[in-house]
This record gives structure tokens, C-alpha cells and sequence, in this order.
């Protein structure tokens, strides 16, 4: 909430009581049916106890929040988020479906609306309420290995069957240094065996001391040959006022050590070159480069200085606006792997339908992209930001496959 003014959120809070508003309105016409007139008074005292709870408790800690420390201001946020949001689109979809309903009832006669809407429109509010709370509390932590392999006639022998597994926007803070939670990740990393383990960005949220005690569980990754990062937007300290420039850059150097720690060679615009064989392959890695507002920090032509003469390159960079911008038909990068979006943690997915309203911000927001012989991957994110649940977007590991195309 540090990012919106008090303005900003007030008016927020004049959105949610005007929903809440309305749904009362509706609840009326379900809670008129109780016999009860004690049961009819508590369900409405409770209802608006909630609502001006929350409102209130939205205001002031907002009005507090520099006051309050960084460790339990990102927990109340993140909590703040998920309970806002948990209470605000089931009485949202609640409203708009029984006044729907109420609005067209030809479908029904007079004695049966008085009824059944009711009933519908109240299952209907309970349904995304049950979704939003499987999201916080058990899918955020369900993840799920996404399997790709791809093909290229340029690929080197030597790399036929080579694994990368991939894992993105950590965000460790969210975790609160619940280390058993990520051990489950690890463990199904270190089962697919890869080559080389990968991290495309957002190691943390904002701050270095999100990282204390994270070094044990990451020195249990496992890659057979090397393990690569680059940075994300949130690795800066950009997002966090800091009381000098040599604070920040404390901080930032915090992170970078943290790699070398766990034995992770970060790429800050230059590359890596594998050699087997007498033959070679090369990873790039920028450092966060995207569409303002967010900073440009990549550099890619540096990072690409010393492998020009090697035909398959596979870049790391943390944004997939990147792809479109500097990599496809300008360059002859043969795969990119990115972060970023989260797939913004919801969305609709059935087999080999996949929606979500992010893709109105990014074009490539989630899953596998190729557009000629250039393939662009966009990792859904192994942790969350904000809004504390995975809904139809569980967290993900991907494995990537390469193979040689044949002739």
C-alpha cells in the first residue's frame, strides 16, 4: 500500500463500501426469509462490523506504515491483500449476479424469484470465495513442473538431452522465512536431475534481509554442471526508500554475495560459455531491462561481446517485453528465459486454454512462446507478490529439454 497515496486509498475504501452497500441491499432479501429476528440482527451486525473493520484497519495502516518495521510491514500488506480481496470479489460477483437476476426474472414467476434468486445469487458469491481461499491457502504452494523440449538443427551434439530447469520470482520475503515450504520445490528440482538450474530474477521483494536463512535450503540445489541467475526489478532496492545511496547499494551487495553464497554465478550483462567436445553453446544474462516504468538496467549487446561467433545462445532476462523489443529478428538468440508477469497469480486454464488479465499488459505472459526459429519462455513464478494466493496459476518449475531438429 506505500506505493498508493492516501487518496488512492480512500477512494479504494469508498469502492468497497459501496459494494458492500449494495450487498447488503441483496442480503436483505435473503436474511428476510429467517424466522429468527436475533439471527437476522447478527448476520447483519457482523456483516457491517467486517466492512467497517476492514475499511478502517485499510486507513490506518496506511497512515502508519512508515512507522512500522519493514519484516511486519510486507506480512500486514500481503495479509491486508489477501483479505481485501477475498471479502470484495465474491460480494462483487454477488451483486452483480442477483441484481442480474432480480433484473431479468422472466425466467422465473413471481413465487419462485422470490426464492431462487436469492439462493443462486448467494451461491454465487460463496463460490470465488471458496476458489480465492483454496488459492491462499493451498495452491500457492502446490508446484507444478511444466515439461518442454525444444528443437533446434543448430544445437551442438555434444548438448543433445541437455536440462535446464528454470525457476523465477521467488520473492522470499512473502515466504516469512518459511523454509519448509520451499524445501518441497527443492525437492522436486533436485528429482528431474538438470543440467544447469537457472534463476530468472526477483530473488526478494525489496530487501537483503529477506535472505537470512534462506542459504541452507539453497545449498541444497543440485545441477549436474553449473547453476546461473540474473537480477529482477524488485532485486534493485528501487522500490524502497533508503536514508543514503550507500545504504542501497549495502543492500544491493547483499544480494550479489547471497549468489556466491549458494554457489550461483550471477550474469550482470556478460556471459557464460559451455564448452564440451570442442563445441560450445553460450548463456547471456542481462540485468533487468523492461518498458518503463520499470528501469533499464540490460545491456545486451555487452552481454553479448564474447559470443557472437557461437551459434545457440540462450538468454536470461528477467522481463519478456525484452523478447520483442531487442531479441526477436534482431538478434539470433535461439531461446530466452523469463519471469516477471506470475501470470498475475489468476487465471483461467483448460487444457490448452489459458486467460488471464494480464495478458492485456504483456503479450507474452505465460508458458511458451516461438515465433520462427526464435522461442521465447515465460516462467509463471515459483512465489507471489501482493496478493498472497495462486488462483488457476500454480507456482512453477520448468524443465526444458533441448534436442537436435532433424534434417
Amino acid at each position: 500500500m506505500k506505493s498508493f497515496s492516501l487518496f488512492t486509498i480512500i477512494i479504494l475504501c469508498l469502492v468497497i463500501l459501496l459494494i458492500d452497500v449494495l450487498a447488503f441491499y441483496w442480503l436483505q432479501s435473503i436474511t428476510q426469509h429467517l424466522s429468527s429476528s436475533l439471527l437476522k440482527t447478527t448476520i447483519h451486525a457482523l456483516f457491517w462490523i467486517f466492512t467497517l473493520g476492514l475499511i478502517t484497519s485499510i486507513v490506518v495502516l496506511k497512515v502508519t506504515l512508515d512507522d512500522i518495521n519493514p519484516m511486519r510491514k510486507q506480512l500486514l500488506i500481503s495479509r491486508f491483500y489477501g483479505l481485501a480481496i477475498s471479502s470484495f470479489v465474491p460480494k462483487l460477483v454477488f451483486v452483480i449476479v442477483i441484481s442480474v437476476l432480480y433484473f431479468t426474472n422472466y425466467l422465473f414467476s413471481e413465487s419462485q424469484s422470490l426464492l431462487i434468486v436469492p439462493i443462486i445469487g448467494l451461491l454465487s458469491g460463496f463460490l470465488p470465495f471458496f476458489i480465492i481461499i483454496n488459492g491462499i491457502f493451498k495452491s500457492v504452494y502446490r508446484f507444478k513442473v511444466h515439461y518442454h523440449c525444444i528443437r533446434s538443427k543448430i544445437l551442438p551434439e555434444s548438448f543433445e538431452g541437455l536440462k535446464i530447469v528454470q525457476i523465477s520470482d521467488l520473492h522470499l520475503g512473502s515466504f516469512n522465512y518459511s523454509y519448509d515450504k520451499l524445501e518441497r520445490a527443492i525437492e522436486k528440482i533436485n528429482h528431474l536431475q538438470p543440467d544447469y538450474i537457472v534463476i530468472t530474477g526477483d530473488l526478494i521483494n525489496n530487501y537483503a534481509w529477506e535472505l537470512r536463512g534462506w542459504k541452507l535450503v539453497f545449498n541444497k540445489l543440485t545441477a549436474k554442471k553449473r547453476k546461473l541467475a540474473i537480477l529482477g526489478n524488485h532485486d534493485y532496492g528501487d522500490y524502497s526508500q533508503w536514508d543514503s545511496p550507500e545504504a542501497k547499494q549495502e543492500n544491493f551487495d547483499a544480494i550479489k554475495q547471497f549468489y556466491r553464497d549458494i554457489d550461483f554465478k550471477l550474469l550482470l550483462n556478460e556471459s557464460e560459455i559451455i564448452s564440451d567436445r570442442n563445441e560450445h553453446i553460450a548463456f547471456i544474462g542481462v540485468e533487468n531491462w523492461g518498458k518503463p516504468p520499470f528501469k533499464q538496467y540490460g545491456d545486451l549487446q555487452k552481454a553479448m561481446t564474447n559470443v557472437n561467433a557461437i551459434p545457440f545462445k540462450i538468454l536470461l532476462s528477467h522481463d519478456p517485453t525484452h523478447w520483442a523489443e531487442q531479441v526477436l529478428d534482431k538478434t539470433d538468440i535461439i531461446l530466452t528465459l523469463a519471469g516477471h508477469t506470475h501470470g498475475m497469480q489468476a487465471a483461467f486454464q483448460y487444457k490448452n486454454l489459458q486467460w488471464s488479465p494480464i495478458k492485456y499488459k504483456f503479450k507474452h505472459w505465460a508458458g511458451l512462446y516461438k515465433q520462427n526459429q526464435q522461442y521465447l519462455y515465460v516462467n509463471r513464478g515459483l512465489g507471489w507478490l501482493g496478493f498472497p494466493a495462486r488462483i488457476g496459476m500454480r507456482p512453477e518449475i520448468t524443465l526444458i529439454e533441448l534436442r537436435r531438429m532433424n534434417n
